[in-house]
């Protein structure tokens, strides 16, 4: 029972900490995000975000049945899946928003 309500408690956070994100801006500012900014991101923003992929792609597999015979396993997969990851590893360390900062050679 205490696991159920750690696990329901860290689903909570994890909600409350993702639902703040904007869904995409990575045609924003360039960002340049302090030194506590990026550890903060490091020791907790990365972990959860990688748990919410874990999560999410876990309720994928097992709702994909449903899913498949609804139409809608692109949808499903862009929500629970792409999107987490996209915000945990395809953000620079520290920044508040998805995608590249910009400032690279093309």
């Amino acid at each position: 029972m205490e696991i159920a309500r750690k696990a329901a408690l860290f689903v909570a956070i994890s909600v409350l900490a993702f639902a703040s994100m904007p869904a995409d801006a990575s045609t924003g500012p360039v960002e340049e995000p302090s030194a506590g900014a990026m550890m903060i991101d490091l020791v907790v923003a990365r972990p959860i975000g990688a748990a919410i992929t874990v999560l999410g792609t876990a309720t994928f597999l097992v709702g994909l049945p449903f899913t498949a015979l609804g139409g809608n396993v692109a949808e499903s997969g862009e929500k629970l899946v792409v999107a987490p990851a996209r915000e945990t590893f395809n953000r620079c360390l520290g920044c508040k928003n998805a995608g590249w900062r910009g400032d690279y050679a093309d």
